[in-house]
């Protein structure tokens, strides 16, 4: 039975097909345009640069410039490259620019689609980002496509790891910068660390096109960016709150194994409050007040070290430190450590030295960063499968563009295998059939670990030649990515790795070009050698078409569809031939979680015999609608850490647009008085409740305020003593005399000095308390889930509590800024004084939600030390660098020899691409 929808879409096309013809007529317009580009001299055709930014400013929109500017670039690219932009490339720049995500197939030339969109909208002058997933793809995209905007007299620059303030607020400067999203979050974070206004770098958030947007939008934003520095020594704190553990009973607490979670009974609960009352930490009567989050979440840290953790077992102590095993491996993990105070717990119960904690300095989720932009866009192979996702979080539509060329690739129904060593045994006979009859293979593991099982199992087998590439070093990884398409190749990648990189039957050519003719200066030599390549392959590309074109044979279905359709999709650019297939076994971990069992069962009744393998299209729906739930489950959990960020986020606006108002005033007098009268006034109603007699007047309390936040010593008992004296009365002689003590001390320093000195105090003073409150809400976070089991919503209470802590934040401010303000005094600086000392280094950290590893941290048993940076931006001593292995030489100087042995520079040898 054929439903009405069925019949809707046959007459008149699904919903994307009819948005995709509502293009058709300014892409028919933009043709009618192109006779008229070609008749342009160079010059002519940058001219028009000036000549649209002069209509924007005439009142003309960027909607209405859309056709005459895309056939303007569409002319420059032809010029500038050598391409010209197909009609469906006109479509995805449309979307683009219409604040959607444009889902091209790989080798549908996205890099390119963006000079569009991003052309037009830099023409108002605010700045374009082109956001990327690494610092290779930045740099490649921005030399290459920087050659269509510098010919359209635009600017280009790109933003790296490794840069000072200077070179970033230039390349924010400029009118299109490419970067990664970790480094515009960590800018973005750092600049409202900034005491002035002319040390930030960005310059605002006004149009950003996110490419693979899938990865970062919805894989890299699962966990926060984070700067963090270290912490005061809060040594003795960590080794008080663990003596109370061992005086504990069973009954005072409950363990759960299996959910690694420890937490106090009601009768632990007191006796901890009755130990902590005496030992002076406990503030208020109940330990959940939340005055007293921090201490929970140290008891809990202790509780969890000495009942959850196991010497010898999850961790060994050596050389008066605490190694982590990793639970997987049974290695240790020397420089990792927990994070949240957990590792300081452990050093604490094995009584060696304890750490000083990193505190995180400013955060932010990548949802929350993006969101930022007046103007968001992304393009991907892959985005319909998270198209609610994206809807929901950013308010994107996802829209799908055709293909220039029909697919040809055939997408075969998995085979399933019984056990993981059939399936293995079947890859390898796959992948040695498909190499004997020159078709280039291109073979997908889940994991780094599992693609050097299978690298490994290939070489017991007697396959040579193989390439085994993961995204840990993406210049390589280009050039494997890029050679990959030539006749017999075979290809081992992880699912990340050579993202950006297309995949062309026969081998890339221009990247041949620059590698193998980097040092050729005599010209006819170079054009004689390149025609050579050129030639050479096409025959491969022939023979690599005979062969049935790239075979992408997956080892495992990822947990995420749209990962498994990335990979497929690495096969059939551009309308070529190609096969995929996926092989699985009854123990991959996708199959084991969604009940294998009962398949293993119903496999052995129908008599599956070893090494035979079930291929079936119900197979491939089931596995589907198993991903589906994950990603389901995926998508609640990065709702719901959205919904707790948003909390902070709030925040987090409020103090970051405080900072910059109070940067951008030339005085902030008034708002230091409102602070001080504010402070009076909460002293005055603390101390005289309202409608109280005199007697119940806490005249004590009061005098001590005023000499703790006022720095003045006014006769308040003697006020108080008089005959029908109000609260008011006492409040205006306060405020009179702290004014008046304020206005001498303006005078003694002088207009400027004091706005200086106000500024720098009330700017350090609120970095200082914000940074102690995200502590506070990190913490409170850790623990608010046990709300829940008193039927209490933990979202609720985390916005009640954040709240009250934010009230708290912007009380201790008024008083602490009020305090410094009436006391601080001019001291001049002898001569030969010593300088001031640096602030204290900063670290970034991103932590890669599926492996947990932190992506700026790298493992000391690598580097020999804690390492801050990844190998690739630190120098190695020369000694120190295997001329085989890439991943130990660091970073090296472009004019640098390299380091392989070659005899040439580094930027005509492996650097050629850097």
């Amino acid at each position: 039975m054929v439903s009405f929808g069925g019949i809707a879409r046959k007459l008149f096309g699904s919903s994307n097909e009819r948005l995709i013809r509502s293009y058709k007529p300014r892409v028919d317009a933009i043709n009618a345009l192109e006779s008229d580009m070609q008749a342009l001299s160079d010059e002519e055709l940058a001219a028009r640069t000036d000549q649209f930014r002069k209509e924007l400013a005439d009142g003309k929109s960027l909607d209405d410039l859309l056709v005459p500017a895309f056939a303007t670039v569409r002319e420059a690219a032809k010029r500038a490259l050598g391409l010209r932009p197909f009609d469906v490339q006109l479509i995805g720049g449309m979307i683009l620019h219409e604040n959607s995500i444009a889902e091209m197939k790989t080798g549908e030339g996205k890099t390119l689609v963006a000079t569009l969109p991003v052309y037009l909208n830099a023409l108002q002058g605010k700045g374009v980002h082109v956001v990327t997933v690494n610092d290779y793809l930045a740099t490649r995209d921005a030399e290459w496509m920087g050659q269509v905007y510098s010919f359209l007299g635009m600017t280009t620059a790109t933003i790296v790891h490794g840069m000072d303030d200077d070179e970033r607020r230039a390349a924010y400067g400029c009118d299109i910068t490419y970067a990664t999203n970790n480094e515009l979050g960590f800018d973005y974070l750092r600049d409202n660390m900034k005491y002035e206004r002319n040390q930030m770098v960005q310059r605002g958030h006004n149009y950003a096109i996110v490419d693979e947007v899938d990865s970062i939008l919805i894989d890299e934003a699962r966990t926060p960016l984070i700067i963090s520095g270290p912490l005061d020594d809060r040594s003795e704190l960590y080794n008080t709150v663990d003596a109370f553990i061992p005086l504990l009973e069973d009954r005072d607490y409950e363990i759960d194994e299996k959910q690694r979670s420890a937490t106090f009974s009601e009768e632990g609960t007191e006796k901890l409050e009755g130990m902590l009352t005496e030992a002076g930490l406990l503030k208020g009567e109940s330990l959940y007040d939340v005055e007293n989050v921090a201490i929970v979440h140290h008891i809990n840290n202790a509780l969890k070290a000495h009942k959850l953790f196991a010497r010898d077992k999850d961790y060994i102590v050596r050389n008066n430190e605490i190694v982590i095993i990793d639970e997987f491996t049974g290695r240790m993990m020397p420089g990792r450590r927990y994070s949240e105070g957990q590792h300081q717990a452990l050093e604490a119960k094995e009584k060696v030295t304890i750490q000083p904690e990193n505190q995180t300095l400013a955060s932010i989720t990548f949802q929350n960063y993006f969101r930022m932009y007046s103007k968001l866009a992304g393009m991907t192979g892959t985005a319909s499968t998270e198209a609610e996702e994206f809807g929901n979080i950013y308010g994107l539509n996802v829209v799908e563009v055709p293909t220039n060329l029909p697919i040809q690739r055939a997408d075969e129904d998995d085979e399933v295998y019984r056990t993981a060593d059939e399936k293995y045994k079947a890859i390898v006979e796959e992948i040695r059939q498909a190499s004997e009859r020159g078709q280039p293979v291109l073979v997908g593991t889940t994991s780094i670990e599992k693609s050097e099982f299978l690298a490994d199992r290939l070489g017991k087998e007697g396959l040579k030649g193989f390439q085994v590439l993961n995204a840990r070093y993406h210049e390589q990884e280009a050039m494997i990515v890029a050679q990959a398409g030539v006749p017999g190749a075979v290809t081992i990648a992880t699912n990340m790795a050579g993202r950006g990189t297309d995949i062309q039957l026969g081998g890339n050519v221009d990247m041949r070009i620059a590698n193998e003719l980097a040092d050729v200066e005599d010209e006819a030599q170079r054009k004689s050698k390149e025609e050579q390549i050129r030639a050479e392959v096409q025959t491969l590309k022939k023979k690599a078409l005979e062969a049935g074109g790239l075979y992408v044979l997956a080892t495992e279905r990822h947990e995420s569809r749209r990962i498994d359709n990335q990979l497929r999709g690495r096969s059939g650019r551009q309308g070529d031939p190609g096969r995929s297939k996926f092989f699985l076994s009854l123990q991959d971990d996708l199959m084991r979680i969604f009940g294998s069992d009962r398949m293993d069962g119903m496999l052995k009744k129908l008599g599956l015999k070893e090494d035979e393998a079930i291929v079936h299209p119900w197979i491939n729906k089931a596995l589907e609608r198993a991903q589906k739930k994950v990603e389901a489950r995926n998508f609640d959990i990065r709702k719901n850490l959205l919904k707790f960020d948003d909390v902070m986020n709030d925040q987090r606006k409020v103090i970051f647009e405080q900072r910059l108002e109070l940067m951008d005033a030339e005085d902030i007098s008034e708002t230091t008085a409102d602070m001080r009268q504010d402070v009076i006034d909460d002293l005055v109603s603390s101390h005289i409740p309202e409608r109280a007699y005199a007697e119940q007047w806490d005249i004590e309390g009061l005098k001590e305020g005023t000499e703790k936040f006022l720095n003045l010593e006014v006769p308040v008992s003697e006020w108080a003593a008089e005959e029908g004296i109000a609260e008011d009365d006492i409040r205006e002689r306060l405020t009179e005399a702290t004014e008046k003590a304020a206005s001498e001390r303006a005078e003694r320093f002088g207009p400027e000095v004091m706005t200086y000195v106000e500024k720098s105090i009330v700017l350090q003073t609120l970095d200082h308390l914000w940074r102690e409150h995200l502590v506070n809400l990190d913490h409170l976070r850790s623990v608010i889930g046990f709300r829940g089991l008193a039927q209490r919503d933990p979202l609720q209470e985390y916005k009640a509590e954040a709240f009250e802590l934010f009230q708290s934040l912007l009380g201790n401010l008024r008083e602490t800024v009020t305090a410094q303000l009436m006391r601080v005094e001019l001291v001049r600086q002898a001569a030969d004084s010593p300088e001031p000392t640096p602030p204290e280094e900063m670290e970034g950290h991103h932590v890669d939600a599926s492996t947990g590893q932190d992506e700026f941290m790298e493992p000391a048993g690598e580097a020999g030390g804690l390492a801050l940076a990844p190998a690739q931006h630190r120098t190695v001593p020369a000694e120190e660098r295997d001329p085989n292995n890439p991943a130990t030489w660091g970073k090296v100087g472009r004019n640098e020899a390299c380091p392989c042995g070659s005899g040439k520079k580094y930027k005509h040898c492996h650097g050629s691409f850097g």
